[in-house]
């Protein structure tokens, strides 16, 4: 039978768990406080530990550090009410297995549990290595756990470290976003290059910021590079420093960003952009960590950290010849995929909330204190293309147009306040629009037996349709607009019997 330890001084909390694994097999015990619970580990010598971060009179982190003195081989997840992303990213970079956030879901309760028992039992058992003549198991987890980090706000620590703002942060609690915190913390303290993927408007360059403030460099430099915003020649410079004479206008030396940056982080946005050329010395860098400046001989030994970000599907521009395959792996030691707004539900609301908080007018302008039910609605209606950084501008105006103390549809933009809604507008190429109602009412005339299965083969028809026409007939395009594959396009088109001309790139329904 397995020993879990619940630490956590809610008494809810913890009958929830006891109930949970009633009958499993599992036998739970818990503590109130964090002395109880640090006794606990000593004399009942858990399988597992719940750890509450908010405890009374201690720090569920500071007793985690203490649990890991003790046995750093126990494993420990935490459950947090916390919202925000810090505390989870510091979690999971101080060793933590996983986390779950209240209110507790007790069938992802049970799962994790569960799963975390049984790695801990398959870490355990002994494993036979042909090569060691002995018999010797090499047991551990190699995990060290790293100093607490510095906050996703930027305590910086030292002159060296970049400055953020104290409004950079990373809002959300939906599934998705977990996913993102737990992966941050589990590649923060590696020294190893990340790849952050993600459409615009995202929050990439905020998941980099996260991963460097919460890694061993944070005291170190950090510089975030646009490569889409400086043509070949500059970036080059930008990046390796140049002699003076290099080109026209080198008038002096310059040190580029990886020998200012020795120790520290780069963060490279828009990856995607970069030239071939670019990319060949970027690919050295990267495997020698040496470089020489435009125009120079002198070889430069540096340490830095890449991490590297784009909303481009780097594989279809290996397969084209526009990306170097060997660059990509060598820039691939650990990917982030951000969500796009549209597939993260109810964090909408707490992003709403958010960005009123940080941009509600202030003085003679009247005090918003939130938002009708209505433009609710048409808020999630929308699809969100340019994901977070579009729902900030628009909140942003919304707030300027305000006139009272609750933001309605009016203060919307009014493409947004209609998305989704019957635009009443005529079918294009004789398919149906997003309003089905003529569509569906002449089926129903007809004496359909099968309209389910007729309407949503029209709207899906419409739908791809009209996404290849607005991508020039560029599959590849299509599929990322749609966030299929590739081949489920090329299916699409043959089951739902639409051809591409390929000559004019447009399309011309059978």
């Amino acid at each position: 039978m397995s020993n879990v330890l619940v630490i956590d001084d809610d008494r809810a909390v913890q009958l929830l768990i006891r109930r949970a694994f009633e009958g499993s097999g599992i036998r739970i015990s818990a503590a109130s406080t964090g002395e109880e619970g640090l006794r606990a580990v000593h004399n009942r010598r858990p399988d597992l530990v719940l750890l509450d971060i908010v405890l009374p009179e201690a720090c569920g982190l500071e007793l985690f550090q203490r649990i890991q003195a003790h046995d750093p081989r126990l494993p420990v997840i935490f459950i947090t009410a916390v919202e925000g992303s810090d505390t989870a990213i510091q979690a999971m970079s101080l060793g933590a297995c996983d986390f779950l956030p209240k209110p507790l879901d007790v069938p992802r309760v049970r799962r994790l549990v569960e799963q975390t028992l049984e790695t801990c039992r398959r870490m355990d058992a002994a494993v036979q290595i042909g090569l060691t003549p002995n018999g010797d198991s090499r047991g551990g987890n190699g995990h060290a756990a790293p100093a607490a980090p510095g906050s996703l706000r930027g305590d910086a620590g030292s002159n060296h470290a970049a400055e953020f703002g104290t409004h950079d942060q990373i809002v959300g609690r939906s599934p998705q976003m977990l996913a993102v915190y737990k992966a941050i913390g589990q590649v923060a303290s590696e020294n190893v290059p990340v790849l952050i993927l993600g459409e615009s408007g995202t929050g990439k360059e905020l998941v980099a910021r996260a991963i460097y403030q919460h890694s061993p460099r944070r005291h170190e430099c950090y510089q975030a590079i646009n490569v889409a915003a400086l043509p070949d020649t500059l970036l080059e410079s930008e990046l390796f420093g140049h002699e003076k004479g290099a080109f026209t206008g080198a008038d002096h030396r310059r040190m580029g960003k990886f020998e200012q940056c020795s120790g520290g982080t780069v963060f490279l946005d828009e990856i995607g952009d970069m030239s071939p050329l670019v990319q060949s010395k970027l690919l050295r860098f990267l495997q020698e960590q040496r470089f020489e400046r435009v125009g120079g001989n002198e070889t430069i030994q540096t340490d830095v950290r890449i991490i590297a970000a784009t909303n481009r599907r780097l594989e279809h521009m290996i397969d084209s010849g526009a990306f170097r395959e060997d660059l990509y792996y060598r820039l691939n030691g650990f990917t982030i995929e951000l969500p796009p707004l549209r597939e993260r539900g109810d964090d909408l609301l707490l992003l709403i909330e958010h960005f009123l908080n940080r941009h509600a007018p202030r003085g003679r302008r009247p005090n918003v204190e939130g938002v009708s039910p209505e433009a609710v609605q048409s808020l999630r209606r929308y699809s969100w293309p340019g994901n977070v950084r579009e729902l900030e501008s628009v909140l942003r105006k919304a707030l300027m147009n305000a006139t009272g103390p609750v933001i309605v549809p009016e203060f919307l933009p009014a493409g947004l306040r209609h998305a989704g809604a019957p635009a009443g507008r005529r079918s294009l190429d004789g398919l149906p629009d997003s309003d089905l109602g003529p569509f569906v009412e002449q089926r129903l005339a007809a004496g359909t037996t099968d309209l389910y299965a007729e309407a949503v083969r029209a709207l899906e028809r419409f739908l791809i349709t009209r996404v290849m026409q607005a991508t020039a007939g560029n599959q590849s395009r299509a599929a990322q607009v749609l966030g299929i594959s590739r081949g489920t396009i090329r299916s699409r088109l043959s089951t739902l019997h639409i051809s591409l001309d390929r000559d004019v790139k447009c399309l011309t329904p059978h």
